[in-house]
């Protein structure tokens, strides 16, 4: 009797971190020649952003710029004073409108004289965010808040604390340099085609070399946590999720299996389509959670949170983004006709599983 042998997974397929230790305050690793890692802190429970320069001629390249507050403009000084001393910065590429990745383009551009380079959407949604607490719009979303159950405690946490980070951006620069998806530009000797997607922003900019299979992910593809893909009161009936998952499908159908993916949380690694696997299977375990929890009486979304986010107690700034999330699900789940919304006489929007 012969017993066939076990199949041995490729290598591709095998998620594996060759910097499990990132580079410290006032360090920089060199991922390839070329190539700088660097990170940033952040005042949250995600603490760091990654930062990459990639080597432009007789410059670099920056791809996104940090939290806009005091302290990260403090740790670029150091760095511009010690490790990355006559480093001239000759392009800011900014990934996405959030402040961890744009909240100091403005500094930057205005220390080197260097343009700034962002989709249209983002650029136009950074300037957005600078605007967004007019009287009007907090009333926009304290009114979303409460047509999916948030108590006004929790609603006035969440307008106060819970949506401060917004603002933490320096001045937006007046002018930027569009780039679209399926664009090639040339950094230095190399090319990389722009792959855009939703979901975690409206029209997030990725960066793909082929001759070196070098995928600059931002916040889309993460290594080890997945990325919030929430809906907010601006666009409340938005399928960001939706939008989520068709973008990591088409990054399955469109990069190899090793190329060699930098993030911009958590640390570079190897095994793309293994993680895009793991991804759309976690949304989808939520998903079954939600639809669970919906079978035998309508929920409301504030009631759906604690079903979904268990395992830690949330301040204001997480419970934001647990209802956003929450929310993106729920949104997901109606066009996929899985769930329907029902609204009762109180204003208030409640959920069933079909």
């Amino acid at each position: 009797m012969h017993v066939k042998a076990p199949a041995i997974q490729s290598l591709a397929g095998i998620l594996r971190y060759p910097w499990e230790t990132p580079p410290g305050p006032n360090e920089v690793v060199e991922l390839r020649p070329g190539v700088l890692w660097l990170r940033q802190v952040l005042p949250f429970q995600l603490n760091h952003v990654n930062i990459y320069l990639l080597t432009d001629g007789d410059g670099w390249t920056m791809i996104d710029s940090g939290f806009g507050n005091e302290e990260t403009i403090a740790a670029w000084t150091a760095l511009f004073d010690g490790p990355l001393k006559n480093f001239n910065i000759t392009r800011l590429i900014v990934t996405h409108s959030h402040p961890d990745h744009v909240g100091l383009a403005g500094w930057i551009v205005e220390r080197f004289k260097c343009p700034l380079v962002m989709s249209q959407v983002e650029y136009l949604q950074s300037a957005y965010h600078q605007m967004r607490g007019t009287d009007e719009r907090k009333e926009a979303q304290r009114l979303f808040f409460r047509r999916h159950g948030m108590d006004e405690s929790l609603t006035d946490k969440l307008l106060g604390r819970g949506q401060d980070y917004l603002k933490r951006v320096s001045t937006l620069p007046a002018s930027y340099r569009r780039i679209s998806h399926g664009d090639e530009i040339s950094i230095g000797t190399r090319r990389f085609k722009v792959i855009t997607g939703g979901g975690h922003a409206l029209d997030q900019v990725m960066l793909y070399c082929a001759a070196d299979k070098l995928f600059l992910s931002a916040d889309q593809v993460l290594s080890k946590i997945s990325p919030n893909v929430s809906v907010w009161a601006v666009e409340p009936d938005q399928n960001s999720l939706g939008e989520y998952l068709a973008s990591l499908a088409s990054l399955t159908t469109t990069l190899p299996y090793d190329a060699l993916v930098l993030p911009g949380h958590g640390v570079p690694f190897y095994g793309l389509k293994t993680r895009i696997k793991q991804l759309a299977d976690h949304h989808e375990e939520r998903c079954g959670m939600i639809a669970t929890a919906c079978r035998e009486a309508p929920k409301t979304s504030a009631e759906l949170v604690p079903v979904v986010f268990h395992k830690y107690p949330l301040d204001a700034h997480q419970t934001g983004f647990a209802a956003g999330e929450l929310i993106a699900h729920i949104n997901y789940m109606l066009n996929e006709g899985r769930l329907v919304a029902q609204q009762q006489s109180d204003g208030i929007l409640r959920f069933l599983s079909t």
